[in-house]
């Protein structure tokens, strides 16, 4: 009983934030964006999941806390958050299924190929782009497709859906930080975006 409702006081606080994802960093607003994911882990614990999941989630929070203020250092630690995060989410699906990463590739090639391919092709679209942050970049890169890999080893649905939101809401915001200019009327929209194939991602791994 308790899980569930955690689970929809993270949502409840994540429609809360969402108006605040263009606003100047504030220590509240940080805590308004920590809170969503902080309350998933919880329910994740409260439900017996994996200890995988459970990290994964409580790293998310700490992306998210770091994200939301400014300067390289905390970019670059947030990043490392979700990154870990990435690892910790494909080890869940792995102990989910009980199979292999590479089944991904038996059981569902073209979704596997096209992944790999999706990752390859950043090479192109983003990594010229990020400059000195390229090597962060590309390691980030290959642990998120390394979590929809995994989350191909379980049948088509909410671990791979939520996988998925997750994969797109980090292309939208690699566009957002990356290749679109401060000036740019897709901006804030882009923000929003973000924060809402977020957070329909990671409460879908949750349900997973």
């Amino acid at each position: 009983m308790i899980a569930p409702l955690l689970v929809w006081t993270g949502i409840l606080a994540a429609m809360i934030y969402l108006p605040l994802t263009e606003d100047e960093p504030s220590w509240p607003r940080t805590l308004v964006k920590v809170l969503p994911l902080a309350v998933f882990a919880g329910a994740a614990w409260l439900s017996g999941n994996t200890a995988f999941l459970v990290a994964g989630l409580l790293l998310s929070a700490v992306g998210d806390g770091a994200l939301s203020r400014h300067g390289q250092q905390a970019f670059l630690f947030g990043l490392a958050a979700f990154a870990l995060a990435h690892l910790l989410y494909a080890l869940h699906f792995l102990v989910l299924s009980q199979t292999p990463l590479w089944e991904a590739f038996i059981v569902n090639t073209p979704m596997a190929v096209f992944l790999v391919a999706f990752a390859v092709l950043g090479e192109v679209w983003l990594i010229p782009y990020t400059r000195h942050l390229a090597w962060p970049v590309r390691v980030y890169v290959g642990l998120i497709t390394l979590m929809g890999l995994a989350a191909l080893t379980l049948p088509i649905g909410t671990a791979f859906l939520g996988a998925a939101f997750f994969i797109a809401s980090d292309t939208l915001l690699a566009f957002l930080l990356f290749r679109l200019d401060e000036e740019n009327p897709l901006t804030w929209r882009l923000g929003w975006a973000v924060w809402i194939f977020y957070i329909a991602g990671q409460a879908m791994i949750l349900s997973a």
